[in-house]
């Protein structure tokens, strides 16, 4: 018996060793977080861009010690790696945008259902819902021809019938500049929806100004909605330049560096506003005194980042 007692003490100190460890609210907001497909994206692309910033800056170094003498060859092989696997994550995160095509729809669906606080809002985003619907199938089209899982020339819908004989060529380089031109007409979209956005919460802030007995917690929840606001400005300026210079042909930064940068930024501001909104938030109160509900003004389906 007391054998048995000292193999399940044992037993208890290594196999149960978790039981030491305390329960993490940090790890358990991490496991939410990345439960979602637009979490692990938003992880994935701070990781992509981290890399592809990192491997120049590496090489840099490399070639600067070599100069100096202190290294044989003015190469890494750890910033080869950090660019290879930079365009796994990339490659990755696309392919996973296949199913980027379905929330869009039932976003769409349910707008005409329950419309924004306003009209401006409404055509905003059915504009910005239309030049999702081009973007998508172009870029799915992109990377099944980039890979070669397609051929280069496919029959026309037309030629289908059997009337006409006509073929359409499937350029990668065009249909990647297209789909592009279409993610950059939803960016200046965001701007003018933004601009909507500020009029709300300026408007919900006079409402507030001019209450007599305004709650705390009103108080808190109009800060967290200019944190969004302002995060999402940030986050759509970075991503300006990005749909500028993916939807021109020859591109407009000569150097891929700034590309680089902007799209780092907009990955940290992209991953804070998801880690922020996936918070758990306590309980607000009923109040006497409740001015009513206001809308999140911020569009509720998350764009996909390039």
């Amino acid at each position: 018996m007391p054998h048995a007692h000292a193999i399940a003490r044992l037993n208890d100190a290594t196999l149960g060793a978790f039981a030491f460890v305390p329960p993490s609210a940090t790890l358990d907001h991490l496991v939410r977080y990345l439960s979602t497909w637009s979490g692990t994206d938003k992880l994935f692309t701070l990781m992509q861009y981290t890399l592809k910033l990192v491997a120049p800056v590496l090489i840099a170094r490399a070639r600067l010690q070599h100069r100096f003498g202190l290294r044989k060859e003015p190469t890494r092989n750890v910033s080869s790696s950090f660019a290879r696997f930079a365009d796994i994550i990339g490659d990755f995160r696309m392919l996973g945008r296949f199913c980027g095509l379905f929330p869009v729809l039932q976003w769409m669906i349910s707008m005409e259902r329950n419309p924004p606080p306003t009209r401006a809002l409404l055509n905003v985003e059915r504009l910005q819902g239309w030049s999702m619907l081009v973007y998508y199938p172009l870029e799915h089209l992109y990377y099944l021809r980039k890979h070669d899982l397609i051929p280069a020339v496919i029959p026309s819908i037309i030629s289908l019938t059997g009337r006409y004989s006509r073929r359409i060529n499937l350029n990668a380089g065009k249909l990647a500049v297209w789909s592009c031109r279409a993610w950059a007409v939803y960016v200046l979209l965001q701007f003018a929806h933004l601009l909507e956005d500020r009029k709300l919460l300026l408007m919900k802030e006079r409402h507030l100004k001019k209450g007599k007995d305004v709650s705390v917690e009103e108080k808190k929840d109009l800060r967290r909605r200019w944190g969004v606001f302002w995060n999402e400005v940030v986050a759509n300026s970075a991503n300006l330049p990005l749909a500028i210079h993916w939807s021109l042909e020859k591109g407009f930064f000569s150097n891929e560096l700034w590309p680089t940068i902007f799209a780092l930024v907009n990955a940290i501001a992209s991953f804070r506003s998801g880690w922020k909104a996936t918070a758990l938030l306590p309980r607000k109160p009923v109040a006497q005194n409740d001015v009513g509900d206001f809308d999140n003004p911020l569009v509720t389906v998350e764009k996909q980042e390039m």
